[in-house]
């Protein structure tokens, strides 16, 4: 079953992989949330565990940055092992002023400057959204949890360092609600594929304020978003 860059057997991942960009987020999520978790993946230091929470399967791997790497993993996920669903744990830039640091944002929708769309032939623009089932579980579980919360458009950018600096303020404009990198292009292999997708983030610095939060912090402390996407994984 091993593809380019996944080296895993059939039926090592579970029908829903929580997905944050960073390798030791995934290490973390698998030490300190899953029981009896085993590594599956480990090429390019891209890290697949699977384990299990409250007594269902479930599997956590790493994506990396940018719309490009989370097309590759997902899209193998999707394809090749038998996943269904991915929920994206990642962090983002806030971009309006109700939405604050450490809040959770769900994206409804990923808004993008990307041409990944273009692969499709479409002819058209396509609007990314989330999987219904997945955002409507997710919202129920934020409020049974008595999350902060907010619903709307993500912005997945195609760069980090833009040589405009205004780059995202026509995306704040018209309403989304935070910056991230890898939405979209997730949402996108997920429908081609007829499979569901999720992303949650936590807001870990604001455009318009400046705050920000530590590397560190980033990678182990955003434990609410966490255990929402996991509540919502046993779910389906």
């Amino acid at each position: 079953m091993a593809t380019p860059h996944i080296n895993a057997k059939e039926n090592d991942f579970a029908k829903t992989v929580l997905m944050p960009g960073d390798p030791l987020r995934a290490k973390f999520i698998a030490e300190n949330f899953l029981e009896n978790a085993t590594l599956v993946n480990n090429v390019r230091g891209v890290q697949g565990y699977t384990g299990t929470y409250k007594g269902k399967r479930v599997s956590v791997m790493a994506s990396g940055m940018g719309i490009p790497s989370i097309g590759i993993y997902s899209y193998e996920l999707y394809s090749f092992f038998g996943v269904e669903n991915i929920i994206r744990v990642g962090s983002a830039g806030g971009m309006q002023p109700e939405v604050k640091i450490r809040d959770i944002v769900l994206g409804m929708g990923a808004c993008t400057n990307s041409s990944f769309a273009s692969q499709y032939g479409l002819g058209g623009t396509l609007a990314p959204i989330a999987s219904y089932k997945l955002l409507s579980t997710c919202v129920d579980k934020a409020k049974e949890l008595g999350l902060c919360y907010h619903v709307g458009n993500l912005f997945s950018s195609d760069t980090f360092y833009n040589d405009n600096p205004n780059v995202s303020s026509g995306f704040a404009k018209m309403g989304a609600l935070a910056v991230e990198m890898e939405a979209a292009g997730l949402y996108m292999t997920a429908a081609r594929l007829r499979k569901n997708a999720l992303a949650i983030c936590t807001v870990s610095d604001h455009l318009l304020t400046g705050e920000a939060t530590s590397a560190e912090e980033r990678e182990k402390t955003f434990t609410d978003m966490i255990t929402l996407a996991l509540e919502v994984a046993i779910e389906l």
